[in-house]
């Protein structure tokens, strides 16, 4: 009997000594034990600009920080102006006035049409986050069609919005990991090349079951210069088989197939050396909205957009709003000083501010992200200072800004989102699964539209330019006559 109680407390005092020995060497280890939990390793994937810039830019100048201190004044723009803001709070919808008056023109007199482009990294891989925002608009706005479409997506597969097939021997070169691409990149930031003389090249959509989005609008492909005369295009209507040339003489070509329909597969012949963009599919009113998001996209390889090609879009689509959703692919490199991300990320602005003369750009930061503390998931500790930066190169770019990690419900909601029945976020501690995506997409939705009944208001209570006093002579007397304003 004496044998199994000397094992038994032989074994409590392994278990005491092993608890105190944790305790005492806990102290050496390193608090941040694990970047991530779980598996979406396949989106971890880093643009080789920011790869360079981490390299040669990242070392803190000692610049003094005065933005953050200052009041935030804005400019009357056609006669509105915000009121002031503070940094901590600032949202810069004055500079979104130009997308506010288009929705304005859209909603009250059923004028024109809005176009959104929506640039991204793996949080809105596959239409996540933007497939809802998309409908928000369309829902209050009008608009159908799904918009545009890469000729080839790692994301495919995965998409709801659309369904995405291709042939696997199409060529693409990405702005993520080619700087001298054969050709100039699309909108999209790629290019893809029909180079297989053997074998066709082809491309098949079919639309889905969603709402807005039940149908692929008026298919239309978009492809740049080249000097090929031969190259065509066959797809089908009906039982029959339509051919169509193309036109490569600009840096920007398009080329409407036929009607609406529900599936499209596009045979591409004879076309080597043209360089493919992709399709757009909308009906030509309401509010339309592009997604063109990159796994691993830290935002800078859109200065390596050729400004001409960029332009040639711009025509043809008619961009009103630029979204930039980035950060993922930023935490964590050893320090918490982004001021070099906030210095390149303000050449990106300014460089798609000549690339699409005009148009209002929005920044949406970084998400909250959760990594291992002392064994406990806590918001990783770079997170706060990479929304400053952003919302620093958003005021130094006189762009509107969302903090989305403050609107998620800021320090420990991404341990929330992940933990909560039934989960909104994966287990990555980063990413969002489809009904965290949709609350993510509606917080956005709701600045924005915030911003836009404030703007609303001001528009209606603007004054009107004063009419000046007409000069009437009769008899050699001047008599001056009063004339009303006019609101």
């Amino acid at each position: 009997m004496n044998q199994p109680k000397s094992y038994f407390f032989q074994s409590l005092a392994i278990i005491a000594i092993s608890i105190v020995a944790f305790i005492v060497f806990k102290s050496f280890l390193p608090k941040k034990l694990f970047t991530e939990t779980g598996g979406n390793s396949k989106n971890v994937v880093i643009d080789s600009l920011l790869l360079e810039a981490i390299e040669k830019d990242s070392i803190d100048r000692g610049e003094a920080d005065t933005i953050s201190k200052q009041p935030i004044q804005f400019k009357a723009v056609d006669g509105i102006v915000f009121p002031t803001e503070t940094f901590q709070d600032y949202k810069g919808f004055q500079h979104l006035v130009g997308f506010f008056e288009k929705l304005f023109q859209l909603e009250t007199n059923k004028e024109g049409k809005v176009r959104i482009a929506y640039f991204g990294d793996s949080m809105t891989d596959g239409d996540m986050i933007v497939q809802d925002f998309r409908s928000n608009f369309q829902n209050r706005f009008g608009g159908n069609g799904v918009g545009f479409v890469n000729i080839t997506s790692e994301s495919a597969a995965s998409r709801g919005s659309i369904k995405h097939e291709f042939s696997t021997n199409w060529k693409t070169q990405s702005y993520l990991n080619v700087k001298r691409p054969k050709k100039p990149f699309g909108i999209n930031g790629h290019v893809f090349f029909a180079n297989d003389t053997a074998h066709v090249e082809w491309v098949k959509y079919k639309a889905s079951n969603l709402q807005h989005l039940s149908e692929l609008y008026n298919p239309t492909l978009f492809y740049g210069k080249s000097g090929n005369k031969e190259a065509k295009v066959a797809y089908k209507v009906g039982n029959d088989t339509i051919y169509k040339k193309l036109n490569p003489s600009r840096l920007v070509n398009s080329l409407t197939l036929g009607s609406t329909v529900k599936n499209l597969k596009v045979d591409f012949i004879k076309a080597d050396s043209i360089p493919v963009y992709g399709f757009n599919f909308d009906d030509g009113k309401g509010v339309h909205v592009d997604n063109f998001s990159n796994r691993g996209n830290s935002g800078l390889p859109i200065t390596t957009f050729n400004t001409e090609v960029m332009r040639q879009f711009q025509e043809k689509l008619g961009y009103d709003l630029i979204v930039l959703h980035y950060g993922t692919n930023v935490l964590n490199y050893g320090s918490y000083n982004y001021g070099w991300y906030e210095r390149k990320m303000t050449n990106v602005v300014n460089h798609l501010r000549e690339c699409f003369p005009g148009v209002a750009i929005l920044i949406v930061s970084t998400a909250d992200k959760s990594t291992k503390y002392d064994l406990e998931m806590k918001t990783d500790s770079a997170v706060v200072p990479l929304t400053n930066a952003q919302k620093k190169y958003a005021i130094q770019s006189q762009s509107g800004y969302i903090n989305l990690y403050t609107l998620m419900g800021g320090d420990g909601s991404m341990v929330k989102w992940v933990e909560e029945t039934p989960a909104s976020a994966n287990k990555d501690y980063t990413h969002f699964n489809h009904r965290g995506a949709k609350k993510i997409s509606d917080l956005i939705y709701n600045q924005i539209s915030q911003g836009y009944e404030q703007y609303k208001k001001l528009r209606a209570a603007r004054k009107a330019p004063a009419v000046p006093k007409a000069v009437v002579k009769k008899d050699s007397v001047t008599v001056k006559k009063d004339t009303t304003h006019v609101q």
